[in-house]
């Protein structure tokens, strides 16, 4: 199965695996101590992109780019200059285009590589803070330090309008006190956009293991829902919307990259593991390292594919939806169900989890309430 040639996607994803530590909570395709592989890397992601633009045809501009990994931050200059020549002679993008890099504090030349960067166009940095205790990321793997961030921010706020971070509730070691200073301190800063994640443990994480023999032990769980409430309510008093359960963003600044996956429309991904999602079939890229690089060339990277049956396309569209802030639109359920009876039938269910005040519907759009937000997986078992 291929990537239908016809499918409209506007958001591209490129995979840049390499860091220079792997943190301990880390569940991504991300490789350390594998950098002499940069540039072989870099030509087999460039022949990707070139064999895939001649087969699409490219019905809109890309309207989004986003350059994740990994710690793209560590992208060689000379190579990633050389891989956006590549990317704007094999597609067309919007005049205002939103292009993305993922930072780690600490990875980034201040201020050279900042400004080859917006050269390139780069006009989003999303920046991974995730806590502003030294010794916390510390005891996580994570090498950087709060001076860092602080330096980052500083440089970048002249070069960049458009500066997001990502931060973890539920870090060991951290109090609610504590997370309340750190939103306290993070709201100060020039920023756009906040993502906050809870702390999942995945298994076969080092994390996991600290975990599992007690080594660290994690905050009770009913104490980081409530944190969570706290937290969204304080970053809407001071400017921030919600748009999804987990980011916040200025007026006008919601991430047009993630709201095409939320919003369940094609997006295509380049690199090792990448994913990509034409409309009815997802697609996932070999995750090993030589296969990948050696097989780029020749057009055969994807190792995973499935055509989607129409109540699991239901059941993702149901779960995107109801993550964000707009709600999911009844109508579009109802074209999505096979008849009128289970749209009835669908409607049940809906009224009885209103009555228990864990959705709620304005304007034909249905939507979690603060306390359905935190319980979305048994809603969703619910409402199928």
């Amino acid at each position: 199965m291929i990537f239908n040639r016809n499918a409209p996607a506007q958001a591209l994803y490129v995979h840049w695996p390499f860091c220079p530590y792997k943190c301990h909570f880390c569940p991504f395709v991300a490789l350390a101590g594998h950098d002499s592989f940069m540039g072989q890397y870099h030509q087999a992601l460039s022949d990707e992109i070139k064999i895939f633009s001649r087969s699409w045809r490219q019905t809109a501009p890309i309207s989004t780019l986003f350059f994740g990994g990994g710690t793209p931050s560590t992208y060689p200059d000379e190579l990633l200059s050389e891989l956006f020549v590549t990317l704007r002679q094999s597609f067309i993008f919007e005049e205002k285009s939103e292009i993305t890099i993922e930072v780690n504090p600490g990875t980034v030349r201040l201020p050279d590589q900042l400004i080859l960067w917006k050269s390139l166009g780069i006009n989003r940095l999303s920046i991974g803070v995730q806590s502003l205790k030294d010794d916390v990321l510390k005891s996580l793997n994570r090498n950087q330090r709060a001076a860092d961030v602080l330096t980052l921010i500083e440089v970048a706020k002249d070069l960049f309008d458009n500066i997001s971070i990502d931060l973890i509730l539920g870090l060991p070691g951290v109090s609610s006190d504590e997370w309340k200073t750190l939103l306290d301190t993070v709201v100060t800063f020039p920023l756009k956009h906040i993502s906050i994640y809870f702390l999942t443990v995945h298994e076969d994480t080092p994390l996991y293991f600290k975990v599992k023999k007690e080594q660290i032990i994690l905050p009770p769980d009913e104490d980081m829902v409530e944190l969570y409430h706290w937290s969204c309510a304080f970053l809407i008093a001071h400017g921030f919307e919600q748009y999804e359960m987990s980011n916040f963003a200025r007026p006008g600044f919601s991430c047009k990259h993630n709201q095409a996956y939320w919003e369940h429309v094609p997006y295509k991904g380049f690199g090792l593991g990448a994913c990509s999602f034409d409309g009815q079939a997802r697609f996932e890229n070999d995750k090993r390292l030589l296969p990948y690089i050696e097989h780029a060339s020749l057009g055969s990277i994807t190792t995973y594919s499935e055509l989607l049956t129409e109540r699991q396309l239901f059941t993702e569209r149901l779960m995107l939806g109801l993550r964000c802030a707009k709600g999911l639109s009844l109508k579009s359920v109802g074209n999505l169900l096979d008849n009128n009876e289970d749209f009835e039938k669908f409607c049940a269910k809906i009224s009885i989890l209103k009555q228990e005040s864990l959705l709620y519907e304005t304007n034909g759009h249905l939507m979690l309430t603060a306390r359905g937000l935190v319980v979305e997986n048994q809603i969703i078992i619910r409402l199928l």
